[in-house]
């Protein structure tokens, strides 16, 4: 994120979302335009970065002139966690966890939960309530633009579940679905749309590999009624061969849906429907600088659209490894932020910068609600050639200033030790009142 910004139009009663790359921004009409180029108001108030390496969830102050953080505190979760996202009161914080390894590692667990915190006025968080039990991995969860539901997103097998919310910000019992629910192969996200009258799920898929065929990648479009989804249609461009999502974003003010294709290294648009979403992208981009360069373990990442709606951003990860001198080092490839503008009238992304991460990997980044900042966080450490030695670029926290064009400078970077775990999520939010 994600990763996202308050959206223009929020509903009556409710305070809008504040973490980047993240549900609950509202508007009338996902199908209704609204005007474009019009810049978001920097939102008042202190921050606070979170981000996790294990089952340790972190928190940092954050100073967007100055482009630091520092370290405050930690909460531990019931095991790794997997993702985390804000209330839109901004009051309470909900964190998924699971003690199964990532989708290529094979690893099942039996340790799922969803967990709600208290968010305190100086970023400390406080258990709010019993971490509710889950059935399998989560890997992606988010609020309704009510508050009144937590839609989480497994991935094997691939699935979607929601819990009410209290009143006090609390979880409150599981919803039952249809068991008709066409959740595809390998979910990654869920979250509803503008308009909180639909769900987008998005499946990713799976490459082939030993022998077995390639699982296609699909968005599974759920009606969305009292925490109830039905199916409602498929997007599946060539009927999902060669189509593998991974995350999506919202553009602030217009119809438009910009997605991260993980296994395929693209980025594409596709505009918001009476129905759902278009069944084709409008528009689609490579997101490598070098796109007929194919390597092992290259990947799309998450992306965000600029609070201004003026451009959006995507990450390239790679951590392939190749024998070296008695060791594994790092095979090759590009860890980059991409940088695209949007054309106002289109929605179509042209491409403005490549920029290096200084680090390996870099699963989840956010900006800051004014877009003024970006943090991009990388999973782990791993071992480069450099001329005839080795050194190790560590795990850490990148952070870019980004500039009125939308381009970003490196401000600095702060190595994480994540030991023998993962730095696997991390996210920017402002902070309730005091």
């Amino acid at each position: 994120m994600m990763d996202r910004r308050t959206f223009t139009g929020v509903l009556a009663g409710t305070t809008a979302m504040t973490m980047l790359g993240c549900a609950g921004r509202t508007k009338e009409s996902a199908a209704e335009p609204k005007s474009a180029g019009t810049a978001a108001a920097a939102p008042s108030g202190r921050l606070a970065l979170y981000r996790s390496v294990g089952e340790e969830l972190a928190q940092f102050d954050v100073d967007v002139a100055g482009a630091t953080l520092v370290q405050r505190g930690a909460v531990l979760l019931p095991a790794n966690i997997q993702y985390v996202w804000q209330h839109p009161s901004r009051q309470t914080l909900y964190v998924t966890s699971s003690d199964s390894g990532p989708g290529a590692s094979g690893v099942i667990g039996a340790n799922h939960h969803i967990s709600a915190f208290r968010i305190e006025a100086s970023g400390k968080l406080q258990p709010h309530g019993k971490p509710q039990p889950l059935s399998s991995r989560p890997i992606h969860n988010s609020v309704d633009a009510t508050g009144s539901y937590s839609l989480v997103a497994h991935n094997n097998p691939s699935g979607v579940t929601v819990h009410r919310i209290n009143r006090d910000g609390t979880l409150g019992e599981q919803v039952r679905q249809p068991a008709n629910l066409d959740a595809g192969v390998f979910g990654h996200q869920v979250l509803t749309t503008p308009s909180n009258r639909m769900a987008i799920f998005v499946a990713r898929g799976n490459d082939a590999a030993g022998g077995k065929p390639e699982d296609p990648g699909a968005l599974k479009l759920f009606n969305f009624k009292d925490g109830v989804l039905t199916n409602l249609a498929s997007v599946a461009p060539g009927n999902g061969y060669g189509f593998g999502p991974r995350h999506l974003d919202f553009h602030p003010t217009q119809p438009w849906v910009y997605v991260s294709v993980e296994r395929q290294n693209k980025l594409q648009l596709y505009r918001m429907q009476a129905d759902g979403l278009s069944r084709e992208p409008a528009f689609a981009r490579d997101l490598l600088a070098e796109p007929h360069n194919k390597r092992p373990r290259q990947l799309g990442g998450p992306v965000h659209v600029h609070p201004n709606g003026r451009f959006v951003y995507v990450t390239n990860r790679a951590d392939h490894t190749v024998p070296y001198e008695g060791r594994r080092v790092f095979g090759g490839g590009e860890n980059s932020v991409v940088v695209y503008s949007i054309d106002q009238t289109t929605g179509e992304p042209t491409l403005l910068q490549h920029i290096d991460t200084r680090s390996i990997h870099v699963r989840t980044f956010a900006l800051d609600p004014s877009g003024r900042m970006l943090v991009a966080a990388s999973i782990m450490a791993l071992p480069v050639r450099e001329g005839a030695g080795v050194r190790t670029v560590p795990a850490g926290l990148s952070v870019f200033r980004v500039g009125a064009d939308g381009k970003l400078d490196f401000a600095r970077k702060y190595d994480v030790d994540t030991g023998k775990k993962t730095q696997f999520w991390s996210g920017i939010m402002r902070l309730p009142a005091s």
